[in-house]
């Protein structure tokens, strides 16, 4: 199975990293400074699960697609994805899976609407990774999950070849019958937690420890849950116990990656993870009053962040 990883940054480059660690024949579709830092140095991972050192490995730029590839894993951050959509479509055959890790839903429409439904996977990781100054994939902790599953929950025989080429490669390999449900799932925890750490400013531990802080994330969670309600995903009583359990934790170091980033003054994914959810609420009922709250608090970071490009 040809296999094409959209980006070689920290989840890219890790998953990518482990399938060629593991012989899966592996192409990392770069931008040029990148390719030529791989050529120079190789892809690099370092972790608690095993470095891993791969000397030049494969790579080609946009302009330089011309074959389909038989699995493309897109792991760009959200508002990549109208660019990655366009440097991946010469890369598309007729039986092309599409496999994204993005956050959120919105994703899932617009690949459908650009190649069409019956390529595209539904699917999401867990992992905390980041490049280092040299360009190294640096895994944060032990999680390093890949879900992935036909989004009516069939077993197709593409489903078997894909598992049969994700397993045993170095990550947790997770193939799903309710892939959708999941993707729903992880969405809503991290549109709270994100929501609730950039609103506030804080970790998980210094939100709880403060007067109505646990409240307000148990709150937004609430809000999020029916929303996903609405949409005819409603979590299982488990999973939002989970989530309260994290969200609420004293002593708690958690924060989102969404305000590491709005700290670094880095873009941030607001309308995919709390923009959509936001948009994806009951007419019938008044706007997610929280939800709200947060969404024009990252627009307002957003509108500022694009007139300090500009000035």
């Amino acid at each position: 199975m040809r296999i094409l990883i959209v980006g070689a940054g920290a989840t890219g480059g890790y998953f990518g990293g482990r399938l060629l660690q593991h012989g899966r024949d592996v192409t990392f579709l770069v931008r040029e400074q990148r390719a030529a830092q791989l050529a120079r140095t190789g892809l690099v991972i370092r972790s608690a699960s095993g470095d891993a050192q791969l000397p030049a490995p494969r790579t080609v730029l946009a302009s330089e697609l011309r074959q389909p590839y038989d699995l493309i894993l897109l792991s760009c951050k959200a508002y990549g994805l109208e660019q990655a959509m366009a440097d991946v479509a010469p890369a598309v055959g007729p039986h092309t899976a599409i496999l994204p890790l993005l956050n959120g839903m919105r994703q899932l429409d617009l690949l459908d609407a650009r190649f069409g439904a019956p390529h595209v996977l539904g699917g999401q990781c867990v992992i905390a990774a980041t490049l280092d100054a040299q360009g190294a994939v640096q895994h944060l902790n032990q999680s390093h999950s890949l879900t992935f599953g036909e989004r009516d929950g069939s077993a197709s025989e593409r489903m078997q070849r894909i598992t049969s080429n994700l397993t045993d490669s170095g990550f947790d390999a997770r193939p799903s019958a309710t892939i959708l449900q999941d993707m729903w799932d992880k969405w809503i925890f991290l549109a709270s937690l994100a929501g609730i750490t950039c609103l506030l400013r804080g970790s998980v531990g210094s939100i709880a420890a403060a007067p109505g802080g646990s409240a307000a994330a148990l709150a937004l969670l609430e809000e999020c849950r029916a929303v996903a309600e609405h949409a005819g995903h409603a979590p299982g009583e488990a999973t939002l116990q989970r989530a309260r359990h994290v969200l609420t934790e004293a002593g708690s170091t958690l924060t989102a990656s969404m305000l590491r980033d709005l700290q670094h003054g880095h873009a941030i994914e607001a309308d995919h993870v709390v923009g959509d959810m936001l948009a994806r609420a009951d007419p019938q009922h008044a706007a997610p009053v929280l939800l709200s709250v947060v969404y024009a608090h990252l627009k307002v970071y957003e509108a500022g962040r694009m007139g300090e490009q500009r000035a």
